[in-house]
C-alpha cells in the first residue's frame, strides 16, 4: 500500500511534539500492515462519505481517505483539532 501526505498533514506533523511524532510513526507502521488493527480504532469520520480516522493514542488522531491503490494522509494532531476539519 502506498501512502501520500497532503501539505496540511505535513504542516501539522511538523508542529507535533517529538513524543507525539513517535506515537504517530508507530501507529502508521501498524496501519500499513493492518489498517483495522483494534488498537487503531479505525472508523469513518461522522458526517463524511470517504474520510476515515484512526488513533495513534487516546488523544492523537490522523485522518485519511483511499484513492485506488493508495492512502492519502489528510490531517494529524489532537482529537478535537483533527476532527474539526478532517
Amino acid at each position: 500500500m502506498k501512502f501520500e501526505r497532503t501539505e496540511r498533514f505535513k504542516r501539522q506533523y511538523k508542529k507535533l511534539t517529538e513524543p507525539h511524532r513517535a506515537l504517530l510513526y508507530r501507529a502508521l507502521k501498524l496501519f500499513a500492515t493492518d489498517p483495522y488493527h483494534p488498537s487503531l480504532h479505525t472508523k469513518r469520520v461522522q458526517g463524511t462519505k470517504d474520510i476515515w480516522e484512526a488513533r495513534a493514542s487516546a488523544a492523537l488522531r490522523f485522518t485519511f481517505h483511499r484513492r485506488e491503490d493508495r492512502i492519502i494522509l489528510r490531517t494529524c494532531g489532537l482529537h478535537d483539532t483533527v476532527l474539526h476539519k478532517p
